[in-house]
């Protein structure tokens, strides 16, 4: 299957990267005239990924656009935007006879990704980085891009969902749950600030990544500089809200996101200050009044919205994300409500630091 993208060289080896929770993605050497050369080739998930040809098209869209822009500006793109590698026919991904759909990105050397980071100086970088990818997006020309997961910060749609999944119980779950399911219905009203606000017009309809999280940005090995947006399927229209506020959902938090013991479950304030010092310094002059009015907001609705989905897969039975141990996907809604309850109680304090960058 490898073969049939334009690699002129020999497969030495592919090996399996296991981060992630959608795809399948492998690291592959070849021999080529000018010596060894890695590639990734990854199979996208059709389960959350109905229309693959939806998907790269926005990302052939996203990093091409994103390459002129770069050039224009003098600065090099070769590290700093993927690089899809064709099909010898032509294509950015190919089919296989079984109707699997593979793609292939040039590797990026001299740079990797952290899962989670106590420095600072990353995390920053790293919010530098999504917020540069923003600014350089806004003036994509041509039609709206695909919403590659329909619905997918609808947050009223989330919690039909997580009703449906209640009313349905097809795992005989929701027993157990009861005391999350109360916490998420009292905040779904709230939690609709982002859908409404895209409705009345009173928030800009945006390019955004739509998961921020740390290690969709490489870290260049030798300047620590964030050099290059990561994992470009579910780039499509939506709100700046989203980004900012699944990037302190991640990267403010002080324990992963399956933390089982909710007693490590918090957010760091510090973390908070570098992350949003360094979104907003690159998007200031994008953003306006009620967005930037909004931010400290975001990261609630975010993780809220997050929340729901990990209960209402773990009521379906877990038929969406990729589960390691029992529970799982419970494990993680209680992480997340615990990180909802921690940012209720800091919202003045990030208001705080939003208005001292913004300012």
């Amino acid at each position: 299957m490898f073969s049939e993208f334009a690699i002129d060289g020999q497969l030495l080896n592919a090996l399996p990267l296991l981060s992630g929770h959608i795809n399948d993605t492998y690291l592959a050497e070849y021999r080529t005239a000018g010596g060894i050369e890695r590639f990734v080739h990854q199979r996208i998930n059709p389960h959350v990924f109905h229309q693959p040809e939806a998907v790269m098209d926005n990302i052939v869209r996203v990093t091409e656009f994103a390459r002129q822009q770069l050039l224009a500006s003098g600065i090099d793109p070769t590290r700093r935007v993927l690089t899809v590698i064709p099909t010898w026919a032509g294509g950015s991904f190919n089919r296989t006879a079984s109707g699997e759909v593979w793609r292939t990105y040039r590797y990026i050397e001299g740079a990797r990704t952290y899962e989670v980071s106590s420095q600072l100086g990353h995390l920053y970088q790293a919010a530098r980085a999504f917020g540069n990818f923003a600014c350089l997006l806004d003036a994509l020309p041509g039609a709206r891009l695909h919403e590659t997961i329909p619905g997918f910060h609808d947050t009223p749609r989330r919690y039909a969902a997580l009703l449906q999944a209640i009313q349905a119980d097809i795992a005989g779950r929701v027993r157990d749950c009861s005391a999350e399911i109360d916490f998420l219905l009292e905040r779904q009203q709230a939690a609709a600030q982002g859908v409404n606000g895209l409705r009345s017009g009173d928030l800009p309809e945006r390019i955004t990544h739509n998961d921020t999280k740390l290690n969709n940005v490489l870290i260049d090995d030798q300047t620590g500089e964030g050099i290059c947006v990561l994992d470009l399927d579910t780039v499509m229209p939506g709100s700046i809200l989203y980004d900012f506020g699944d990037l302190i959902r991640m990267g403010a938090a002080a324990a992963a996101e399956d933390e089982a013991d909710l007693t490590a479950v918090d957010m760091d304030m510090s973390k908070f200050r570098v992350l949003a010092q360094g979104f907003v310094e690159t998007t200031r002059s994008l953003l306006i009044p009620f967005e930037v009015d909004l931010l400290p907001f975001a990261p609630r609705l975010i993780t809220c919205e997050q929340a729901v989905r990990f209960l209402t897969d773990h009521l379906n039975g877990d038929v969406y994300y990729k589960t390691q141990r029992p529970a799982h996907n419970l494990i993680r809604a209680r992480n997340q409500i615990k990180m909802v309850e921690a940012m209720e109680a800091a919202e003045e304090a990030m208001r705080e630091v939003v208005s001292g960058v913004s300012g």
